[in-house]
């Protein structure tokens, strides 16, 4: 066997997202990629704002001494002074450099503070329905992964929060805008789910992390305005990356952020610096690093997955699809209509349109649609979900509808 167990078990249930990927390379070969719809990856299209382009192309033609070489491990010092201003702006407390590790992409981050906070068997709670990778990424250092669903409309849970809460318990992971929801958690929802985890704390003897992994938080649509996690929760640690707010997903560049208030906050960010190093990663690209310092108040123009999110939800609407309306992200998680979910995917392959079954998120009876594509590939793929509804039982009282 030239693999561990653990990776074969792995491998045995890895991604569907990748799965589905795959698939739809394999179709359009066969017939064309204009003519298969793939929803599959939150792979962003949309190119990287000006200011963004125009600060590497700086970066680039300018004088070349000193910025190709090793940095501290946490990063360039003066990148990291200014996130700590603008965290500073934008959550009103005083943040400074030493609070910040630029890391590579919200996957390395979460994979170094992983490795620094859990001992073998310690416990992370992660709130279904979830990026799937947590769970290797948690598993990758030993952690023990705790599913804790959401409600209906998933929204977090605190009283669900409390019955997973062991002595074991070390972090939660909490995600909005969320992957593969779109649900955007209000400042009530938090400061309850906050109230939880506090009580929680409380009842072991010692504070548990509050992960908040918001790679989409500049993503959002209708007004909708992400509450400062910090506000609700002190012992709470900051994830993000650059890969969707400027498009950058494979540049690989974001940061790790430890609250001000945080218990021993000085350790926490020793330890990622040093597992930033250890886990091989040695520190966050330099270049980029430059490059995203500036451009912490920008991001991609959001207006055509704006429109796509109209054109999407009009017409599953109109097909008798439910859903809860996402507030950011680039992401609808329909309900299943009365089939499997897995056995739905395959349906909708068939009319060539590739979705994600809500299973490989740990939500069955969903499936996840990403409309990070471009906007005329939505508009072809109407007539495909017209077809597509029509041969699903439960929605047969809109054929009619929809034919006329």
């Amino acid at each position: 066997m030239p693999i561990s167990e653990g990776v074969r078990e792995s491998l045995s249930r890895s991604s569907w997202i990748r799965k589905m990927f795959e698939e739809g390379n394999r179709l359009k070969a066969i017939h064309g990629k204009n003519e298969v719809f793939d929803f599959t990856l939150g792979n962003p299209h949309l190119p990287p704002p000006p200011q963004f382009v125009e600060k590497l192309r700086d970066l680039v033609n300018g004088s070349q001494e000193g910025i190709h070489r090793y940095m501290p491990n946490a990063g360039w010092p003066e990148v990291r002074e200014k996130i700590a201003v603008h965290l500073t702006d934008r959550t009103d407390m005083q943040w400074t450099g030493s609070h910040i590790v630029m890391t590579v992409g919200a996957g390395g981050a979460l994979n170094i503070l992983l490795k620094t906070l859990l001992n073998p068997g310690d416990e992370v709670i992660i709130l279904s329905p979830y990026f799937v990778e947590y769970i290797f990424y948690i598993q990758n250092h030993g952690g023990v992964v705790v599913d804790c669903p959401t409600s209906v409309d998933f929204c977090p849970d605190p009283e669900a929060l409390l019955s997973k809460v062991t002595n074991r318990t070390r972090a939660v992971i909490i995600n909005s805008p969320n992957n593969p929801t779109g649900r955007v958690y209000s400042e009530q929802e938090l400061n309850s789910f906050s109230d939880g985890l506090k009580e929680a704390s409380a009842s072991i003897g010692r504070p548990i992390y509050l992960i908040s992994d918001e790679p989409y938080r500049k993503v959002t649509y209708g007004g909708v305005i992400c509450p400062e996690i910090t506000d609700c929760y002190d012992d709470t640690i900051l994830i993000t990356s650059h890969s969707k707010d400027l498009g950058l997903a494979g540049d690989r560049i974001g940061y790790l952020a430890v609250s001000p208030k945080a218990a021993d906050p000085s350790d926490l960010i020793s330890g990622c610096t040093f597992c930033n190093r250890i886990l091989g990663f040695v520190n966050a690209p330099s270049i980029l690093q430059l490059a995203v310092a500036d451009c912490q108040d920008v991001s991609v123009d959001c207006q055509e997955y704006a429109r796509n999110l109209t054109l999407l939800s009009d017409q599953l609407d109109q097909l008798g699809f439910e859903f809860v309306p996402p507030g950011g992200a680039f992401f609808l998680f329909p309900s299943v209509p009365q089939l499997d979910d897995v056995e739905f995917v395959r349906l909708a392959m068939e009319e060539k349109i590739l979705v994600v079954p809500g299973s490989g998120f740990g939500r069955s009876g969903h499936f996840r649609i990403s409309f990070a594509i471009p906007e005329a590939m939505v508009e072809r793929s109407l007539p495909a979900w017209e077809r597509l509804a029509q041969r699903c039982p439960a929605l047969g009282r809109n054929q009619e509808r929809t034919i006329d």
